[in-house]
């Protein structure tokens, strides 16, 4: 069964990918970004009865408001909303200004919120959705140098567990999708931002910016293949509330995890010694 697919970010990477892989399924497709040309530009051959550009800053709530009101008029549902617009600020904590914080979780946490409360009436009214939130390892283990990137995963992570209970009766359904690392343009100088400034305590090893350029293009994962893992999501009766994409995300979330319940085991009598006394 054919269904309507809303994704941000779709001009490059994991984005674009999707696009590609829900066409291939015979899907139609909202492709969005703050770039219209762009986008049209990187799906030169897609099917014009099947696809739809939309422009989109994420971090401008009307905007994604006024883009929804664009799909529903053009294809008159959205079945599966991709939340995947964002990028990365790598830095130390210490090093990021108030201004970077702010823009990060302004279209990491915010952006993603903008949208979700522009799609979620849609999906409430048809009783049924899917809804993907590209989170990121980094959301279930965090990473050196990417302090704040992370914290903004781990919101999506926490939002995406509590919105997942309050719209499971009416059919919809949310995974947040936790990919590790995958060759995609993520780390290229026109997507990831970098601090100016350096503290030359925490540079003892080397700079963040040498530490992740090292990484750029080199990374394992296919987002190709991510996009098709997607859709096989989207076709399920019961998708995973938390998906890890790579072998790399299942090790390194894996090993987090059994050594998070090492910890909760060690100290299990002293947080049972914080109960009170009725």
């Amino acid at each position: 069964m054919s269904q309507v697919w809303f994704i941000t970010g779709s001009g490059r990477g994991i984005g674009a990918e999707v696009v590609r892989a829900a066409l291939q399924a015979g899907h139609q497709v909202v492709a969005t970004g703050r770039n219209l040309a762009q986008l049209q530009a990187s799906f030169p051959d897609a099917p014009a009865g099947r696809i739809a550009f939309v422009e989109l800053d994420v971090a401008q709530e009307a905007q994604a408001e006024a883009a929804v009101s664009a799909v529903l008029e053009r294809f008159g549902r959205i079945d599966v909303l991709v939340n995947n617009a964002g990028y990365g600020l790598m830095a130390n904590f210490e090093e990021v200004t108030s201004p970077q914080i702010e823009h990060q979780f302004a279209t990491n946490v915010f952006g993603l919120m903008h949208v979700m409360r522009a799609v979620l009436p849609v999906m409430r009214r048809q009783r049924s959705g899917r809804i993907f939130n590209i989170s990121s390892v980094g959301g279930a283990l965090g990473f050196k140098g990417a302090s704040v990137y992370c914290a903004t995963k781990y919101a999506v992570e926490g939002l995406s567990a509590s919105v997942a209970m309050e719209v499971a009766p009416f059919g919809i359904k949310v995974t947040a999708v936790e990919p590790g690392f995958f060759r995609t343009d993520f780390l290229d100088a026109k997507s990831v931002k970098y601090s100016d400034r350096l503290i030359e305590d925490y540079s003892a090893e080397g700079t963040v910016q040498d530490t992740y350029e090292h990484y750029n293009h080199q990374q394992a994962g296919d987002p190709a293949k991510l996009g098709a893992a997607l859709v096989k999501l989207a076709g399920m009766p019961n998708p995973p509330k938390q998906f890890l994409a790579g072998s790399d995300a299942v090790a390194m979330v894996t090993q987090s995890l059994d050594a998070r319940l090492g910890e909760v085991h060690a100290f299990a009598e002293l947080s049972r010694s914080t109960d009170g006394v009725f």
